[in-house]
């Protein structure tokens, strides 16, 4: 078979070798290595193989190990076997030379190996001008082509040689040419001479303005590189990639035109579009791969982000606030008066400045729900940032961008969020903010919470000054002991105390029964607490100033219920006594009142904690000694003096109730306060250790059903002390029925709930004799004429 040939030849039954990722040309001879069992059979099928001829084609898969005819591309070229070499038992050298040019009209065979009939295409006939011109043009570019890629296997003189035919140039150039195998077999199936000088000099110029590009990118880059550049190299390479493809248009400029509309659009501030102006103008000299490019870029879109002028429209209906208010909290009338009184000075006076307002009261009494019931009433953003545990300054102010990694600080971050200057901003625990090396972070809360100060607030990451005037500050706190007399001094202090059983029936009932019935994908219609339950939950399973304790009660209960409802062990459930005890256990609170004070020497006081109200047991005892005080509790130094006063205002008043001083000279009196885990102090407990200490003296029992609270003196009167809310109210909850207070407390009368009044006899003393006639189980009054009188005139009640 001749190397060119003139006319179309159609052969039949030509033996079909697959080549996985390569193209063989005419003229070109390409080592192949033959493994697989079709190419195998294909050779040792193939008669005397020095004049055998083979036609060898692409796969279009290289991954398919067995290709059937539509794996394959259906051109190809013949080629002849140069030389066959085994290698074991499975494998073959080959050396093929390609021969003519053909196209695929049929498959004849596929098994043992492939065989078609094919066209051998002709390459003749076309010597006229076009051919002429795109010749030249291929040598010139093809050598351009060459001298830009000095390893290509072909040199410049070689191109510029007469060649027998045309199609050689093509050949010679296709064969060592980086392009894919479709492009190659497109070239090879062209019609025409013509028509595959075309395609081929596309293909060529194609490579040689990849190559220019590169070289210009290269250019753009070049010189000495350390590892701070790689980066920025990397990314200029790419920008200069993207913008040749046109997928990056204006790229890095684009971006900051971005970045300055929307500065334009927040309506900055004059000094702060200033420094935004400053800034902008320095970052577009900046390099994109440097870091500081990273700290101004991210600066400018705090300046973006951050509201400066977009505020939500305060909604001053009163109604609507008020019924937000009671739909989702039961009672707390002073602090909804509060918030309505807001909403009314505010609509008198549009430019009116948020209070700082600060609920303190213990947990679980609705504090943080309120304020987001606030938002929702003024139609304001709710944010909330929780203060808890914070001890560095930089969590408030923000850190100076000299740093790295530096970032505004909580208020300025939670604006962003709101994404208004108005919002509703809840700092919540702000008792339990600390301090330490760092700085004092309440001391940055000053400028924050002083309405005359916060229109200029600086954050030390923006640097400028920027305006919470707009903003409703609502704190919370647990104790105001912690918090800082500047910082009490800025903020609106509303307390909120204790819930009464009354109060918590009602609030299980309307929200915390519903909310965990749809917490646990219960139908209202599935589950029944009945108000007598949810008072034994209230009674005998919590002990608590809020509600917290109650609600976990309520959902295990509902756990339990929605256990037995998709067991189908029942479709509706009225919970009982029998079910509370078996999901909830033992009772676990008792009235143990008259328990702990059915012996002389005990009696109940009443306490002030962060969590509320709580009762105190103080126990006398008397034991062989030299008339030395003992006290046990871990008491504060309020509370031992209070001790020393009660004991001797008992041994001044002994003869007036006949105690011999031999109690006092042969005996040790050791006072305890049960719970000695808990740190104790203060002055209310001074009635109740004198009351306590009498009754061992005398040998009679205080009432068990009597506390008291109130601060003694050497003259014997009682002082008054504060919290009687939350100490009335945890009198109440520990089974007491008659309370003993200060005169000089009466006018706490009207914070504690009506309901508490009418269960609870509530009794007022200006002196101790008083005390104890209320007090002891058979009063100093009936104790007999033999008794000497008292040197202190009597009390009058």
């Amino acid at each position: 078979m001749s190397d060119t040939i003139d006319t179309s030849t159609t052969i039949s039954e030509m033996p079909i070798l697959a080549l996985r990722n390569a193209v063989l040309f005419p003229g070109a001879v390409m080592p192949v290595v033959i493994g697989r069992g079709k190419s195998i059979r294909l050779l040792e099928g193939l008669g005397d193989r020095r004049t055998a001829v083979v036609g060898v084609v692409a796969q279009k898969d290289k991954g398919v190990d067995n290709p059937s005819p539509d794996d394959l591309y259906w051109a190809g070229c013949t080629g002849q076997l140069i030389k066959v070499l085994r290698n074991g038992t499975d494998t073959y050298h080959v050396v093929i030379r390609g021969v003519d040019r053909f196209k695929i009209h049929k498959f004849e065979q596929v098994e043992p190996y492939l065989t078609a009939e094919v066209e051998l295409l002709s390459e003749s006939g076309e010597d006229n001008p076009q051919v002429e011109a795109l010749v030249r043009s291929l040598r010139e570019t093809a050598t351009e082509l060459v001298n830009m890629v000095p390893e290509l296997p072909i040199n410049a003189s070689d191109l510029q040689e007469e060649f027998e035919h045309p199609s050689r140039l093509v050949y010679l150039l296709l064969t060592h040419l980086g392009v894919s195998v479709e492009e190659k077999v497109d070239v090879l199936q062209a019609d025409g001479l013509a028509d595959m000088l075309n395609k081929t000099l596309q293909l060529v110029m194609q490579q040689v303005e990849i190559l220019r590009i590169s070289q210009r990118i290269n250019s753009e880059v070049k010189g000495e590189l350390n590892k701070s550049q790689r980066e920025y190299v990397l990314r200029k390479q790419l920008k200069a990639i993207q913008k040749e493809l046109g997928d990056l248009e204006g790229g890095e400029g684009d971006e900051l035109a971005e970045l300055e509309e929307r500065l334009l659009k927040v309506g900055l501030p004059e000094d702060a579009q200033k420094i935004a102006n400053k800034e902008l103008k320095r970052l577009r000299s900046i390099q994109q791969g440097s870091p500081e490019y990273t700290v101004a870029r991210t600066y400018l879109e705090w300046f973006a982000d951050l509201p400066w002028s977009e505020q939500t429209e305060d909604n001053l209906d009163l109604k609507h606030a008020q019924e937000v208010l009671d739909s989702e909290h039961y009672g707390l009338e002073k602090v909804k008066r509060r918030l309505v009184e807001f909403l009314a000075v505010s609509k008198l006076k549009n430019d009116m400045r948020g209070p700082i307002l600060c609920l303190v009261g213990p947990p679980g009494v609705g504090k943080t729900s309120l304020g987001r019931s606030v938002a929702e009433a003024l139609g304001r953003k709710f944010q909330r940032v929780s203060l808890g545990g914070v001890r560095d300054e930089a969590e408030i102010r923000g850190h100076r961008r000299t740093y790295i990694g530096a970032m505004p600080g909580k208020i300025m971050m939670n604006l962003k969020k709101a994404g208004t200057t108005n919002p509703v901003m809840m700092l919540d625990e702000v008792d339990k903010l600390t301090h330490d090396w760092r700085g004092d972070p309440t001391a940055a809360m000053l400028e924050v919470l002083d309405p005359e100060q916060n229109d200029t607030f600086v954050d030390h990451y923006i640097d400028t000054p920027y305006d919470l005037s707009k903003v409703l500050f609502i704190a919370t706190a647990n104790t105001t002991d912690t918090i800082p007399a500047p910082l009490l001094d800025r903020m609106e202090l509303i307390e909120l105390s204790g819930y009464t059983h009354e109060e918590k029936l009602n609030i299980a009932k309307r929200h915390l029964a519903p909310k965990q019935v749809k917490a646990h994908g219960l139908d209202p219609e599935q589950i029944e607490l009945t108000d007598e339950i949810l008072s034994k939950i209230i009674a005998s399973y919590t002990r608590e100033a809020g509600v917290r304790t109650l609600e976990r009660r309520v959902a295990d209960v509902c756990r339990r219920v929605a256990v037995g409802v998709v067991k189908e062990e029942y479709e509706q459930r009225t919970v009982n006594d029998e079910d509370l005890d078996e999901i909830l256990g033992a009772a676990r609170y008792m009235p143990e009142v008259a328990e702990r004070t059915e012996r002389p020497g005990v009696a109940t006081g009443m306490a002030w904690t962060r969590s509320g109200g709580d009762l105190l047991f103080i126990e006398a005892s008397k034991l062989p000694g030299k008339g030395k005080m003992r006290l046990t509790g871990q008491l504060g130094d309020v509370m031992k003096e209070s001790a020393q006063i009660a004991l001797s205002m008992v041994e001044s008043t002994a003869a007036q109730y006949g105690i011999d001083r031999s109690a006092f000279e042969e005996h040790d009196l050791h006072v305890h306060f049960p719970a000695g885990g808990i740190p104790k102090d203060g002055p209310s407990a001074g009635v109740t250790m004198y009351t306590a200490l009498i009754s061992l003296l005398k040998d009679i029992p205080v009432r068990g059903d009597v506390s008291m609270t109130g601060e003694a003196t050497l003259r014997g009167l009682v002082l008054p002390v504060g919290g009687i809310k939350d100490k009335v109210l945890a009198a109440l909850r520990g089974g007491v029925k008659k309370v003993i207070l200060p005169e000089k407390n009466r006018r706490d009368l009207r914070d504690i709930p009506e309901s508490a009044q009418k269960q609870l006899e509530i009794v007022f003393v200006s002196r101790m004799e008083e005390v104890l006639e209320h007090a002891l189980e058979e009063p100093p009054s009936e104790w007999g004429k033999t008794k000497r009188k008292s040197s202190v005139p009597p009390a009058v009640a």
